[in-house]
């Protein structure tokens, strides 16, 4: 029964459905004010206002340490949209969408319909993905970007092709987004993997996951460009992005370190129950093989070693890294989904009808000759079976129960207080042709809100206010009282943003 219902399309459709839900409210309210979502937001902004291509600012007029990629195609698609909300969040949810269609698609055709849900609902039904799926960031665009290159490797030792020219501009091309995206942390996360497959392919004569040097070496070249540009023609970059940025993150003084077993805790919660099943399927199959490791590995096949020197190689070299932060390590997700989709199917599921094979499907008969007794590996089948719709059910549970919770607590607390603020003042200001300016504040994202390219110094908004250029000022509330006696004919607006407890700051409008 397990069975039947995991392989059935009506299964994989509502897994799919509620995936993309998932991906599109988790976020909700939209807001900026949290995991440096204004800094990327900022930069494309800037783009669009001020012309700034190539290098851009924070809304603090700090240099921004991100490549302008994803910056460029959040401009772009404000000029379809006409939307920011939206240019600054597709990104990061086609790049989800897109590798959900992408990993479903992959399993489906090398391991069967099943295998494919598995690893379909991995992707999407964990902690990682949903928050991830619409935040301001480049952790999901550059996910995708890995996760093509990794599937292209994959492709080619499982079929056994050499490696073409088109190929090697394929790769290319990806490793230079990639770099554009967030630099040359992609060399971290395949890399160490590629490392580790070829030393193993050598002794084994399989086929290499190696492409080449030049589509390396040139992606390397084209970001170099981009940080010599900077160093040259942007005042500070060399200290903010290429000491502090990068370098700064083998070190242990500015960033805060944390212990190399960081990531394994918060991976093992994060991608609960579906770590769980990797283990369990591992263990089942070890003991099935009498815990003969050594054996288990010269028999793995040339694809399923690829994955797990892909997804532990990046999990290791990102360990090794004194700087780190959660979603960094997001990137293993997706091999990690395939892996267990090749665990379920090599071993318990058929590749082709949804039924197991005959080798792994026979049947013992007693010597009465009345009922066939099922073989020890047919009962672990079943059991896998059941854990995988566990798995499932259980990942629908306290995903999907998790998010709801999260929205309904964030609009409880009014997590977008500073958005409807900086809208009603937008439209204020429309509606009376008010010239208005952003008192200089802690929260980045209150620029994007009053959509202003930079904040007003105190000395300045006074000057501008006293001789007539300025109609309205937004203001902490804190500092409002105090600055209204410098300003002529000044009174307090109706428009207040609330505090939250003291972990929101307030605003006020201060008008004529």
């Amino acid at each position: 029964m397990t069975k039947s219902l995991l392989g059935d399309r009506w299964t994989i459709w509502i897994v799919g459905a509620f995936t993309v839900v998932l991906f599109l409210v988790a976020n909700l309210p939209w807001q900026l004010d949290d995991y440096d979502q204004a800094k990327q937001a900022f930069t494309s902004f800037e783009m669009i206002k001020e012309g700034r291509w190539f290098y851009q600012q924070t809304p603090h007029a700090h240099v921004a340490t991100k490549p302008p990629l994803i910056g460029w195609i959040s401009a772009g698609l404000f000029e379809l949209t006409r939307s920011w909300d939206l240019a600054w969040r597709l990104p990061s949810f086609l790049a989800a969408v897109a590798i959900s269609i992408l990993l479903f698609r992959a399993a489906v055709t090398a391991y069967g319909s099943v295998a494919a849900l598995i690893a379909l609902s991995a992707f999407g039904l964990n902690l990682f993905s949903p928050r991830l799926a619409t935040l301001v960031r480049t952790d999901m665009p550059l996910t995708l970007v890995i996760f093509l290159i990794g599937l292209l490797i994959w492709q080619k030792v499982r079929h056994g092709e050499p490696w073409n020219k088109r190929d090697h501009l394929l790769v290319f091309l990806l490793l230079t987004g990639a770099m554009l995206i967030k630099g040359p942390i992609v060399w971290a996360f395949l890399l160490p993997g590629i490392g580790i497959f070829e030393w193993r392919r050598h002794s084994n004569n399989e086929p290499s996951a190696w492409c080449g040097w030049w589509p390396w070496v040139a992606s390397l070249g084209v970001f170099l460009l981009w940080v010599a540009g900077g160093i040259v023609f942007q005042r500070g970059f060399f200290d903010e992005v290429v000491m502090r940025e990068f370098v700064a993150r083998f070190g242990e003084t500015i960033h805060r370190s944390q212990p190399i077993y960081f990531y394994l805790p918060h991976l093992l919660h994060k991608f609960l129950p579906w770590c769980a099943l990797i283990i369990g399927v591992a263990v089942l199959d070890l003991r099935s093989r009498r815990w003969k490791i050594r054996a288990a590995f010269c028999e793995i096949s040339p694809e399923t070693f690829w994955l797990l020197c892909w997804s532990l190689g990046g999990l290791l070299t990102m360990s090794l890294i004194p700087s780190k932060r959660v979603d960094r390590i997001f990137p293993v997700i997706p091999p990690l989904c395939l892996l267990l989709a090749t665990q379920v199917a090599n071993r318990y599921v058929s590749c082709s009808h949804g039924s197991v094979s005959r080798s792994s499907t026979s049947l013992n008969v007693d010597l009465t000759g009345h009922r066939p007794v099922a073989t020890v590996g047919e009962r672990t089948r079943g059991r896998i079976c059941f854990w995988s719709a566990v798995a499932l059910f259980l990942s629908i549970l306290v995903t999907g129960g998790y998010t709801i919770s999260k929205v309904v607590s964030e609009y409880r607390n009014h997590r977008d207080a500073l958005v409807v603020f900086g809208r009603e003042v937008r439209h204020e200001a429309e509606a009376h042709h008010w010239r208005y300016e952003a008192f200089a504040a802690n929260d980045e994202g209150l620029l994007l809100y009053l959509r202003k390219t930079h904040f007003i110094e105190p000395d300045r908004a006074i000057g501008e206010w006293n001789g007539g250029n300025l109609d309205a000022l937004v203001v902490p509330t804190e500092k409002a009282r105090g600055l209204m006696r410098e300003l002529h004919d000044a009174v307090l607006s109706q428009l207040k943003s609330s505090e939250k407890n003291g972990e929101r700051a307030g605003y006020v409008l201060i008008t004529r």
